[in-house]
C-alpha cells in the first residue's frame, strides 16, 4: 500500500501499489546501471528505507518521481502495455500475493498518480519511507526511543 501524507501530517489517500518481483530490503549493488533485460527475477527488489525522492522524466518522457536515482527506483503510473503481466488486475485483487511484478519501481494507478502523487512528489523533493520486509524497522530507520531530552535541546550522548 502507498500512504501519500501532506507536510502537517495528515493522511491524504492510500491505494494499492505493484512492488519489485522478488522479495528484499537492497538493491543489488550497480543495478541501476544495468539493462532491464541482464535483471534477473532474484534481483528485482523493491528497497527499503528512507529517501528524499525527486521529480523526474523517464527515457519516455513520462513524468515519474525517483525514489533512489542511482539503483534506477521510482514511483510512477502502471504501465499497462504488457497485457499478459494483467498489471490493473492484480491491483484490484484482494490480496498482495499478486502485487509482485515490478522490476523493483514502485507502480501506482495512473488515477491516484495524477491526483494525490504527482502534486505533493512531482513538483519537489519530498520524503518516501519504503517499509521492509526481511528485518525490523528499527535496523533500516533507526528507530529509538529517546527519553530526558527537552524540547529545542540535544539529548546527552552516551558515554
Amino acid at each position: 500500500m502507498l500512504h501519500v501524507f501532506d507536510g502537517t501530517g495528515k493522511l491524504r489517500g492510500s491505494s494499492p501499489v505493484l512492488l519489485g518481483l522478488a522479495v528484499g530490503d537492497d538493491s543489488v549493488p550497480g543495478i541501476g546501471e544495468r539493462k532491464m533485460s541482464d535483471i534477473r527475477p532474484a534481483e528485482r527488489t523493491t528497497p527499503a528505507g528512507r529517501f528524499v525522492s525527486e521529480p523526474g522524466r523517464n527515457l519516455q518522457d513520462e513524468d515519474i518521481v525517483w525514489i533512489d536515482y542511482e539503483s534506477a527506483v521510482s514511483m510512477h503510473r502502471v504501465r499497462t502495455g504488457n497485457k499478459a503481466d494483467r498489471r490493473l488486475q492484480r491491483l484490484a485483487t484482494p490480496t498482495v500475493a499478486d502485487n509482485r511484478i515490478s522490476y523493483g519501481c514502485v507502480n501506482v494507478p495512473a488515477a491516484f498518480y495524477d491526483a494525490l502523487v504527482k502534486p505533493v512528489f512531482g513538483v519537489q523533493p519530498a520524503l518516501v519511507y519504503v517499509l521492509p520486509e526481511t528485518r525490523p524497522a528499527a535496523t533500516l530507520f533507526s528507530l529509538t526511543t529517546r527519553t530526558g531530552s527537552r524540547a529545542g535541546q540535544a539529548p546527552a550522548k552516551a558515554p
